[in-house]
């Protein structure tokens, strides 16, 4: 069987750019939402009632997943949010006399 040699641009990839595209998005359980995004379970789930949060999926009765791209683009608004850099001083700020007591 013969194999066909992919055409590449000048700098010798395979068209990074159309993998990306191409590549399906991952699904996440909840342990590693929670680890992206630093949130506990009852954040996550409240967030997503108020609409300011992705929402997750149901694969089955016991099986819920988020879309990692959803995820992703979430934490880069949320880095990007001038008023949210306020909001984490005042929690960071409220939770620091705890950690040291």
């Amino acid at each position: 069987m013969k194999m066909h040699q992919q055409p590449t641009d000048e700098a010798g990839s395979n068209g990074d750019a159309v993998d990306r595209i191409s590549q399906p998005s991952r699904l996440l359980r909840l342990p590693e939402v929670m680890d992206r995004v630093g949130l506990r379970r009852s954040a996550i789930y409240q967030r997503m009632k108020e609409g300011r949060f992705p929402r997750s999926r149901s694969l089955g009765p016991k099986c819920t997943v988020w879309v990692e791209t959803e995820i992703n683009a979430w934490v880069q608004s949320v880095e990007q949010s001038p008023s949210n850099k306020d909001e984490c001083c005042q929690i960071s700020a409220m939770v620091a006399p705890r950690i040291t007591e």
